[in-house]
């Protein structure tokens, strides 16, 4: 069917209207049948049939990321959702302040459209889908056209089970593979009540732009400094295990390594014996595969879809690199530059790390600013130390929502059973990356608070209790 043939407007209003009706009726849910809902839909995406279909299918209709990473992904991501809402209150009185007489109610939204990105387009819908159940909202997804297929099939699932518990079906709709696009997702964000965007930045600023409320993710380039006092194995076993995460389709797989010099050959050592093929500065192999990465460099920083997210044999091989069969990922030393002209310190969506020397940890932190100034400020850093000042000092100086220390950021960034951040898919990164949160996304971001005042006794403070002696001795 031709595009111009399709009606995107008449087709996101009739979604919209099938989404109204069924929010009207879980508005009324009280918290039982809330968390009812929730528990059903989480319990049945960890089905492992389900899991190995959705994993599967979205490896064969994005060939992007890794079958096994992704099954086990679905899993996590279902089971951390739920257990971080399990328990909490969405329905009714939320807080009740006696000394100031406030009482707080909670309140859905309405209808949320999400925008969901092909890199984890499998496990999004249900975690979004379960946001969208705990706040008692109805929820559309565009994916991406990449992803669309998958995005379908879960998306039809969830519906099963909503089906098998008596709840409308439309509280969880998907754009139809025929309408996927950017007309149909424009008129969503449009003619929704607030939109959760994760995607290309793109994407994120259209829904910014859209007129509707909206909360979004910055671009990820995960950095971590490698301090003199490191545990050199595992720091690189961490770095190795998000570098081949679903092949580094996460925002949060560690892109860049600053390493106190006076460890530097041993870390790279570390990086060997995990299985890292160290691409040396100034070589004719790390020239082919920044080519492979960026074939229009330098006229566009545009990454190559043909190799993203995939086996780093498939990279290597591609730019000529010879490897040997166990190869697990890439190193790319970058000794020239950082920021703007130099790209392997920016964000990759592969197996490969860029690694840069420090002289000290002020010269480390100086990096590691330079870096997220030039991509990913306001998502994340880390740092592998033994030192607790280090981590004050990172903490206090970086313009990031994260700082994970001694943690593998692909894993542990959006949350996960070894950290105690929330679980989600999505991570605000303040306005240092153009966002309207630093949180971890949740179910609570997509609800709203009616507060009732009541009357309090009048105590109006005098001047010498509230202001001290010092100012109010001050002229002014």
């Amino acid at each position: 069917m031709e595009n111009k043939e399709l009606n995107y407007e008449g087709y996101m209003d009739d979604m919209i209207a099938r989404a109204r009706v069924a929010q009207a009726v879980a508005r009324h849910y009280d918290q039982e049948r809330v968390d009812e809902l929730c528990e059903a839909v989480s319990f049945a995406a960890i089905n492992d049939e389900f899991r190995k279909t959705a994993a599967q299918m979205l490896v064969d209709e994005a060939h992007m990321g890794r079958f096994e990473d992704k099954f086990a992904k679905i899993r996590s991501k279902a089971m951390g959702v739920y257990r971080d809402m399990k328990g909490e209150k969405s329905v009714g009185i939320i807080e009740t302040n006696v000394e100031k007489n406030l009482v707080t109610y909670i309140k859905p939204m309405g209808v949320v459209g999400a925008i969901l990105p092909v890199t984890n387009g499998e496990a999004t819908p249900i975690v979004k889908s379960l946001w969208a159940l705990k706040s008692r909202n109805a929820i559309i997804f565009s994916p991406g056209r990449a992803g669309k297929n998958t995005a379908m099939y879960v998306v039809n699932y969830i519906r099963k089970v909503l089906k098998r518990f008596d709840a409308p079906e439309d509280l969880v709709q998907c754009i139809e593979p025929d309408y996927v696009g950017r007309e149909a997702a424009g008129f969503m964000m449009k003619k929704c009540d607030f939109i959760v965007a994760t995607g290309g930045s793109g994407l994120v600023r259209s829904a910014y732009s859209s007129g509707t409320p909206t909360i979004g993710v910055g671009a990820g380039n995960a950095t971590t400094y490698i301090d003199s006092t490191a545990d050199l194995a595992d720091a690189a076993r961490k770095i190795r295990i998000s570098q081949t995460f679903d092949y580094s389709t996460s925002c949060s797989s560690e892109n860049n390594a600053v390493v106190d010099e006076t460890v530097y050959d041993a870390f790279l050592d570390a990086c060997r014996a995990e299985g890292a093929v160290v691409i040396h500065n100034g070589t004719p192999e790390k020239e082919r595969l920044l080519k492979t990465l960026w074939p229009e460099w330098p006229e566009n920083h545009k990454i190559s879809r043909s190799v993203t997210a995939r086996n780093i044999s498939v990279f290597l091989k591609s730019a000529g690199i010879e490897a040997p069969e166990n190869a697990t990922f890439a190193i790319v030393e970058e000794e020239d530059g950082l920021g703007e002209g130099y790209p392997f310190t920016g964000e990759k969506l592969s197996p490969i790390l860029t690694v840069v020397k420090a002289k000290n940890f002020e010269d480390g932190l100086d990096k590691i600013e330079k870096i997220l100034e030039y991509s990913g400020s306001g998502h994340s850093c880390g740092i592998h130390t033994k030192d607790d000042k280090k981590i004050d000092i990172i903490a206090e100086r970086m313009n990031v929502a994260r700082v994970l220390v001694n943690q593998p950021q692909a894993l542990g960034n959006a949350g996960a059973f070894f950290n105690g951040l929330p679980i989600t898919m999505s991570l605000g990164c303040a306005t240092w990356g153009g966002n309207s949160t630093c949180r971890n996304v949740t179910w609570r971001d997509i609800t709203n608070t009616t507060t009732v005042s009541r009357p309090v006794e009048e105590i109006v403070p005098k001047e010498e209790e509230l202001y001290s002696e010092k100012i109010r001795n001050t002229k002014f």
